[in-house]
């Protein structure tokens, strides 16, 4: 019965959380395409720093080994990128698709519009969003599962304390991936399968809880690692373009509200938890 509630729980918030984004993202605020951006840069650099990095350090583990971990993890990510950089350069399938990728710089615009997103810092932002909400979405299902196990009341709060603060932070993950395509299902469903990671921690959480809890604050270090990389390497060298003072003003007011939406949930979410 534990079981059954730890899997509909962590479904819920890992799945409900995705779509609900989806929602907002593509229907209330899909017309700001461009704020998104630096919505979404806020929103991961938030959930980096006031969510999952706190939650490590507040483990008690030695703060050197979590800090070698975000570190190591950053590395990863860039050779995940040169990784992708490769891969883009040496193996288009059509010589139009080559062409564009050697004048990306030069044809960045045109390529836009006309939909071909081959361009690497989006394609390698993608792999590395992935990466890092299936390594997220796997430590929040162990912290749900032992929610469950101390009290079923305690893990159906958990689980929607998840699933909202999950919900800006993942706007901020469809942002990236559309960046590097314009199908829309097929972003909702790449990160719904990362949401659904949350499962299979709900499922390791319930058979490993005691093992688990000594590496959950690396998990989280390194799936830090990941939003950090891809706000600073991929997202926000995007907005540093020439803009007016007023288009400038409305970047810096949307990556404050990434942030502030993110730290709104998280604490909405822990109050919620506690009471």
């Amino acid at each position: 019965m534990t079981l059954l509630a730890i899997l509909v729980g962590t479904l819920a918030a890992g799945i409900g959380s995705v779509w609900l984004a989806a929602w907002l993202s593509f229907g209330i605020v899909s017309r700001y395409t461009q704020h998104m951006l630096s919505l979404a840069a806020g929103a991961l650099l938030a959930t980096a720093f006031l969510h999952l990095l706190p939650e490590a350090f507040e483990s008690g583990v030695e703060p050197h080994n979590l800090f070698v971990t975000l570190l190591f993890g950053l590395v990863f990510f860039f050779l995940l990128d040169k990784a992708e950089l490769w891969h883009h350069g040496h193996e288009h399938h059509h010589g139009v698709q080559a062409l564009h990728e050697h004048e990306h710089d030069h044809e960045s615009q045109h390529e836009h519009h006309h939909g071909h997103h081959h361009g690497s810092n989006s394609q390698s932002g993608g792999w590395a969003i992935l990466a890092g909400d299936s390594v997220h979405c796997f430590g929040d299902g162990v912290l749900i599962a032992s929610a469950f196990m101390v009290d079923l009341r305690l893990g159906i709060v958990a689980s929607l304390a998840v699933l909202a603060h999950e919900v800006p932070h993942h706007m901020g993950d469809l942002v990236v991936l559309r960046e590097g395509s314009d199908n829309r299902k097929a972003a909702v469903l790449k990160v719904s399968l990362a949401g659904a990671i949350t499962a299979l921690g709900g499922l390791a959480g319930f058979l490993l809880l005691e093992q688990l809890n000594g590496i959950l604050p690396y998990m989280l270090a390194i799936a830090s690692s990941s939003f950090i990389y891809v706000a600073l390497a991929d997202l926000i060298p995007q907005l540093q373009t020439r803009l007016s003072s007023r288009e400038t003003a409305a970047q810096i007011v949307w990556l404050l509200a990434g942030m502030g939406l993110v730290s709104l949930a998280s604490y909405f979410a822990h109050s919620f938890s506690f009471h």
